[in-house]
């Protein structure tokens, strides 16, 4: 009775154990509270009342049903976040055997052993064989965690989960942001495809009647090699974007981790449904909810605890060891009467000098501050990131304008120029620049459609959209 309320008290005392790990306070971001300002970070009209980054869920962000289909198919088959999930699992499995190292390992053991005595070592003078059967109920060295060095071990093994936890996230919005930007990099390859099929089927065109005028003395012999120019520039387009697609292809297979069907495939800009304009927020704040800071403010709360494990290690350590049974020199008489045994073995290490204690004790503190500069540096990258895509957004749609209007303008200029050499007035020279200009524009223009859709993806991504 006496011994049961004392494995009570030693329990209740276990359970009320301190730690010693410093009180984690969450860092000051090392960032401004306002997002920038500036000509660069102009409000869109669009973006204005729209919703933020982790209230959108990536089905609602990316309008355009194709894209939907693709995205939940790299979900399902990428290898990459496959990886990602198994590390949670084993981060998982890991913080449960951590967290049972406080609980006692209690065993059962039966064993059995004879002896053969000789007769000058025998109390009775003669050689004896004896024999023993054993069957104990016991724990084995169970550290009773006064000082909290296995609880302490215990957070730092929990909140390393958690952060395998959030970079898996933080790998999903990677993988959903890498399968939209190829898909938009897919479509304008396939669009300048189709504006470099059309150019050369309009330079083979211009060629056909510079020949023609040629022999017939209308056209001069510059002429016609300088149009034979142009037809070689656009077959080599032909054959450099059908190169460009196939590599799209092979980049967007990669990612899902099977073919994409053929049906799911863009067939060119218009064809694709935008992604909805979000707004940044009001405050950098955001930021503090991206899965990749918050994975390393998880591994900031680990060495935090890794410091009280380090500062137990200079405290005692008790154990206990007991067990409960029954033996006997027979087998039959294992269980009967009088045959119960039963053993008590509390243990106390005291560490008098070992400096390694004190080295380690160390490293936790250097570690905790090389892991404070890394959560600080995320949150800085983070914010350069938004701001970078905010920049973009704020003048992209003014490019957009300056480019279609250059592209009309261009070709006006061209359609000038081939009437006045069609009469004669000016020389193919000038039809060649405008040819060029007015190619080299529409180029121009499918980019920074595509800069545009990208960079709606990159903010989306950077403000922790896409994670569910």
């Amino acid at each position: 009775m006496m011994r049961n309320a004392f494995l009570i008290i030693l329990i209740i005392i276990f359970l009320a154990a301190c730690t010693l790990a410093p009180k984690y306070t969450k860092p000051q971001a090392p960032i401004p509270v306002d997002w920038p300002t500036g000509a660069a970070y102009r409000e869109s009209k669009a973006a204005t009342g729209a919703a933020t980054a982790p209230e959108l869920k990536w089905r609602e962000f990316f309008t355009d049903e194709k894209l939907q289909k693709i995205i939940e198919t790299a979900l399902d088959n990428n290898r990459d976040l496959r990886l990602a999930a198994l590390n949670v699992e084993r981060a998982r499995a890991l913080y449960g055997v951590q967290r049972a190292e406080l609980l006692p390992s209690v065993n059962a053991v039966g064993s059995e052993s004879k002896q053969r005595m000789p007769a000058d070592l025998s109390d009775t003078g003669k050689s004896m064989t004896t024999e023993r059967y054993d069957v104990t109920l016991g724990i084995s060295s169970w550290e009773i965690d006064f000082f909290g060095r296995i609880r302490s071990l215990k957070d730092r093994s929990l909140e390393e989960y958690l952060a395998t936890e959030q970079a898996r996230r933080s790998a999903q919005i990677l993988l959903v942001s890498a399968v939209a930007n190829a898909y938009l990099t897919l479509t304008a390859d396939r669009e300048n495809l189709k504006l470099a099929e059309f150019t050369l089927e309009t330079q083979k065109a211009t060629y056909n009647l510079i020949r023609r005028r040629y022999e017939v003395g209308l056209a001069s012999e510059l002429d016609l090699h300088r149009a034979q120019t142009q037809v070689d520039s656009a077959r080599g387009d032909m054959s450099r974007f059908t190169q460009l697609v196939a590599q799209d292809e092979n980049a967007l297979n990669l990612l899902i981790g099977s073919s994409v069907p053929s049906e799911f495939l863009p067939a060119d800009m218009d064809s694709v449904s935008p992604p909805k304009e979000i707004s940044p927020g009001m405050s950098s704040e955001v930021l503090l909810r991206r899965p990749d800071i918050m994975a390393a403010e998880h591994q900031l709360k680990a060495a935090n605890a890794f410091i009280g494990a380090a500062r137990a290690a200079f405290f005692p350590r008790i154990s206990l060891t007991t067990a409960v049974g029954t033996a006997s020199q027979e087998l039959s008489g294992l269980f009967k009467s009088g045959s119960g045994t039963w053993s008590f073995t509390p243990q106390m290490v005291m560490p008098i000098f070992d400096a390694r204690t004190w080295a380690a004790l160390k490293v936790s503190k250097a570690d905790r501050e090389i892991v404070l500069a890394q959560y600080e540096k995320a949150i800085q990258t983070a914010f350069r990131e938004v701001a970078d895509a905010l920049a973009v957004r704020g003048t992209v749609e003014e490019q957009l304008s300056a480019q279609q209007s250059l592209v009309n303008a261009v070709a006006e200029t061209y359609r000038l120029s081939n009437a006045r050499y069609a009469k004669g007035i000016d020389s193919y020279l000038g039809v060649l620049d405008a040819q060029r200009s007015l190619y080299a524009a529409r180029q121009g223009l499918i980019t920074m459609r595509l800069v545009s859709l990208v960079n709606r993806v990159k903010l989306y991504a950077v403000l922790g959209g896409g994670s569910d």
